[in-house]
């Protein structure tokens, strides 16, 4: 039996629904977000987990890291489920202060990586990222206000009152193009016994950005978490 000719006048086959619409599979995943972001990190769990939540109440990630090994691994998923994931953070070395953190999707893309910039995150906080490929940062993630680190130190190991630092001292990051211009602002909000961030769109950035950004931060919740 002959194959039908083609039709140059037929209209595009509709794509499957197992195949992507376009080469990235990470997108639709990011699609219509509605800020402000929530980020929720559950302190007192055998291992650490945190949820983003968009405006609407929708779970656009779950993160889980996983305990006992020599370099960190952070596993993504789209909800507490854990029966979607979408992404890994791993560490290029064991547990170091110049540790680079590099992401990946699960259908084998990489997403980027982020660090911190050596000594100058001594007095302020201050994290380096990179989109795939690129050996310059694409964007750097800088504390606002390290006063409020400052403050926490000071305080925070006093017993009782240093529980005032839970809600009085909240340091705020901002991620900034190489030029500048803000794309995303994560502050810490009052909270007890738990991590509470709110994230603020800025500007504009492609969805793979996005989530670079959404990873960077998360990582630096993670190794931040015990400040502020």
């Amino acid at each position: 039996m002959n194959e039908p000719e083609f039709n140059p006048y037929a209209p595009p086959r509709a794509p499957l629904q197992s195949e992507p619409a376009s080469g990235d599979q990470l997108s639709p995943y990011l699609e219509n977000l509605v800020y402000p972001l929530k980020f929720t990190f559950r302190v007192l769990t055998f291992a650490p987990r945190m949820d983003v939540i968009d405006a609407t109440g929708r779970s656009v990630l779950h993160v889980r890291q996983k305990i006992f090994r020599l370099k960190e691994h952070v596993e993504i998923f789209t909800d507490a489920t854990r029966k979607t994931k979408l992404a890994d953070i791993r560490a290029d070395r064991i547990l170091d202060w110049s540790a680079r953190y590099s992401f990946a999707d699960v259908w084998g893309g990489a997403i980027g990586a982020t660090g911190r910039k050596g000594w100058r995150s001594m007095w302020r906080a201050h994290y380096e990222v990179f989109n795939p490929g690129d050996s310059t940062p694409d964007f750097s993630i800088r504390e606002e206000n390290p006063f409020a680190k400052f403050m926490d130190g000071l305080i925070g190991q006093i017993p009782l009152i240093g529980l005032l630092t839970l809600y009085l001292f909240h340091p705020r990051y901002i991620a900034t193009r190489g030029d500048g211009m803000g794309v995303l602002r994560m502050h810490k909000l009052p909270a007890f016994l738990q991590g509470k961030f709110r994230i603020e769109q800025l500007s504009e950035a492609t969805p793979r950005e996005t989530m670079n950004l959404l990873l960077s931060f998360i990582m630096l919740t993670m190794l931040e978490r015990r400040r502020g």
